[in-house]
């Protein structure tokens, strides 16, 4: 690549949505600098994010998805989820609706590690520890971006007062592709079905409670926190051991506003955050990438990437799917939250109704593997 000062686009923020939006401008020719302070030595990331098929359909186009290890990449064949004390069960399946998986459970790290390889062999990429002035500022810098702060965008989060839990378990029996996930007061617990650390009996659990629960659970030793987890699941997944450390971080909702305007936009958490009891975070921040790039190849001759009419393009398309998200995290996450008998019995009764609609499943179906 030439001389900075030849920068097309200068993405902000070299995580999986940053790197990922660099690798898909690349492709179209743009001259794209990378910027991220040097990289921490790398720990144990026990997250696990589950894909839907517009992601890796994505990450197929960068050419990332296949170079995952296979023991990165667990297909999710079923899915059930239970209301309160086990009184109602909502299933899907994968051949119900006729794809190969309702989504694919990816590991964090490898993830990462796939698309920084990735970037060392793009041509129209570089990386440096230091933004440079182009046509385009593209932040991907999180929910925590001071540079989104500098511009004067309205990012105002409402917090939870909730954490998540995540941690990698391991089951006395195999997971035969099932995840799992529990919506109760004042808690919502997620299984996801993976092949780290033990092959076809491994779990990445995501499990969201009100701060002082989890501070409680995360002071536990290892023997003390399985055994809530036994108490939790009710033995639905087999035995649960501990197969990792545990990581926690605090919950919120936020939108920034707006976001773009005239050389520069938003993308990812520091665009948007929603409540991971759908597990779209992440599929909401790769479906910014798609859009920003489609938006990019399809504008004017004459118009530079920096326009703000044709960012306010991606805008535009990204406003409803994700205003839509997070109105349904932040609707279920206060219907299972409320506590009172009435509203207990009417989310158990309604998981049981759409058990028995297999029209509304597969609408719901779609619209997560597309989202």
């Amino acid at each position: 690549m030439g001389p900075k000062e030849q920068i097309d686009v200068c993405v902000r923020g070299a995580g999986i949505v940053g790197t990922s939006l660099a690798l898909a401008l690349a492709r179209q020719g743009l001259r794209v600098l990378l910027q991220a302070p040097p990289s921490p030595p790398m720990a144990s990331d026990v997250r696990a994010y589950a894909l839907n098929r517009a992601s890796t359909e994505l990450l197929m186009e960068l050419k990332v998805w296949d170079a995952l290890p296979d023991d990165a990449v667990t297909a999710v064949h079923d899915m059930h989820i239970e209301g309160d004390a086990h009184r109602s069960t909502l299933r899907f399946s994968s051949w119900a609706q006729g794809v190969d998986a309702l989504a694919w459970i990816v590991d964090a790290g490898a993830l990462q590690h796939a698309l920084d390889h990735a970037v060392r062999f793009a041509p129209h990429v570089q990386r440096s520890e230091t933004p440079v002035d182009a046509p385009l500022m593209a932040l991907c810098e999180g929910k925590a971006s001071a540079a989104r702060d500098r511009l004067g965008v309205r990012f105002t989060p409402q917090h939870y007062g909730q954490r998540a839990i995540a941690a990698r378990l391991v089951s006395d029996r195999p997971h035969a592709g099932v995840a799992r996930q529990w919506f109760r007061s004042p808690d919502v617990l997620a299984l996801l079905p993976f092949d780290r650390p033990q092959a076809e009996r491994s779990y990445g659990l995501v499990w969201s409670l009100p701060e002082a629960r989890a501070d409680a659970l995360l002071a536990l030793d290892a023997a003390a926190f399985e055994a809530a987890l036994a108490q939790a699941t009710g033995g639905a997944a087999g035995s649960l051991a501990l197969g990792s450390d545990r990581a926690a971080w605090p919950l919120m909702l936020a939108q920034a506003d707006p976001v773009c305007g005239p050389g520069w936009v938003l993308l990812g958490d520091c665009a948007h955050v929603v409540h991971p009891l759908a597990g779209q975070g992440l599929n909401l921040g790769l479906a910014d990438v798609a859009a920003l790039a489609r938006v990019l190849r399809g504008r004017e001759r004459w118009r530079g990437v920096g326009d703000e009419k044709l960012l306010r393009r991606y805008a535009r398309a990204r406003e409803l799917p994700t205003f839509a998200m997070a109105r349904v995290t932040d609707g279920l996450l206060h219907l299972f939250a409320h506590d009172a008998p009435a509203v207990r019995e009417l989310r158990n009764r309604g998981l049981g109704l759409v058990n028995l609609l297999p029209p509304v499943k597969r609408w719901l179906a779609a619209r997560a593997l597309d989202t």
